[in-house]
């Protein structure tokens, strides 16, 4: 899809549930979204994922002179606000890396958590950069091209590493050019003191242009922050070490949850719920049903619910059918209205209620459809 992200005009892909948890993911220099293909995969089960072109990459548009990491973060923001997304998990791969943590520097209410993959806090001297945006000004993409693939993948006849190829070459010298004078100019010190997200450094053992060393500063400079080395990987992990890069991703989400089950579901129930709902029942709580709401919020909301295995959407759209197939009229109207966060939308409820009707019978699905009809003109008129 095309979108108006400020004055660019950016090439994205989004894939996952609606109402799913937001991740940013954001490439590396001379590629574009595809080279997060195989991660965006495993992610889009459970969270909706956004994957824009860096300008003057992939399909998205250019804008005149050079840019700074605040410019190109600022593209990144642009994006989750024409969305309507004001938090997400960003995720960035080298320069797209550098912008993660510059955002979470600059926007830190903006950054639910960070994953940064073989970037660094200060790249190459400032010289090296320049003398790549001179190269490429005098001729063309084809002028870096023998000099960067060495650098990015270990194998260089494998598909992946072809495909890796032919993007950096179709990327717009302009493009490539403003970004790598973002690289240029790019510096440690603003970053440093101001970053407290759950962070995860990724980075490839034999990664010769952001080594272990660097992504060994990013640990250190961010209080909590995890390193996964993955071995016999360069650069560009996503293609060549894709199930390392996925599993590192996945230890990254799963351990945001956390090891209270309370607080993980009170977290989702107010995801799912909203925080108005939630805040109404938990100042209604009394001796009579505290232990009861304790048991529910860690054992339904944070031991279910917080489960990798289906996508929010979906357990969405089994409590509509098992809420409506046992006539749990209550439940039912409270998971029609969830369905503003969980994505569901109101053809899908029809869809869910015809199949209630077939295997627990017409009057359960016929009771059921008034229900969720009265529910939705309520939430239409703001009820």
């Amino acid at each position: 899809m095309f979108l108006k992200a400020g004055d660019l005009e950016t090439h994205l892909q989004v894939e996952g549930p609606p109402g799913a948890p937001a991740v940013l993911m954001l490439h590396s220099i001379g590629t574009d979204g595809r080279v997060w293909d195989p991660q965006a995969a495993a992610l889009a089960r459970t969270h909706r994922v956004i994957r824009p072109d860096l300008r003057g990459h992939g399909l998205s548009g250019t804008l005149p002179g050079e840019a700074g990491m605040a410019d190109l973060a600022a593209d990144a923001l642009a994006v989750l606000d024409a969305l309507g997304v004001h938090a997400a998990h960003v995720v960035g791969l080298s320069i797209g890396g550098r912008v993660a943590l510059e955002i979470a520097a600059t926007a830190p209410d903006r950054v639910l958590s960070l994953v940064a993959c073989d970037t660094a806090l200060e790249f190459l001297p400032p010289e090296s950069w320049q003398a790549r945006i001179d190269a490429i000004r005098a001729g063309g993409m084809a002028a870096i091209v023998d000099g960067v693939m060495p650098r990015w993948v270990l194998d260089q006849s494998s598909a992946s590493s072809q495909g890796l190829r032919r993007m950096l070459l179709a990327t717009s010298v302009d493009g490539y050019a403003a970004c790598a004078a973002a690289l240029r100019d790019a510096r440690a010190a603003p970053l440093l003191g101001r970053i407290s997200t759950p962070t995860t450094v990724i980075v490839g053992a034999d990664d010769p242009a952001s080594p272990p060393d660097k992504a060994e500063a990013i640990r250190d400079a961010i209080p909590g922050a995890k390193l996964v080395v993955i071995p016999r990987a360069s650069h560009i992990p996503t293609f060549e070490a894709a199930e390392a890069v996925n599993a590192a991703l996945l230890a990254h989400f799963a351990g945001l949850v956390g090891s209270d089950p309370f607080e993980a579901g009170m977290a989702v129930r107010k995801a799912v719920l909203g925080e108005a709902h939630v805040a109404r029942a938990s100042a209604g709580i009394t001796p009579l049903d505290q232990a009861f709401q304790d048991y529910i919020t860690r054992s339904v909301w944070g031991s279910i619910w917080t489960r990798p295995g289906l996508p929010r959407h979906t357990r969405s759209l089994l409590t509509l059918a098992v809420t409506a197939a046992l006539g749990r009229e209550g439940e039912f109207a409270l998971h029609v209205r969830a369905t503003r966060n969980t994505g569901v939308s109101p053809e899908e409820i029809a869809e869910v209620l015809l199949q209630v009707g077939a295997y627990a019978g017409v009057p359960a699905a016929n009771h059921a459809l008034k229900i969720a009809k009265d529910t939705l003109k309520q939430m239409e008129q703001g009820a």
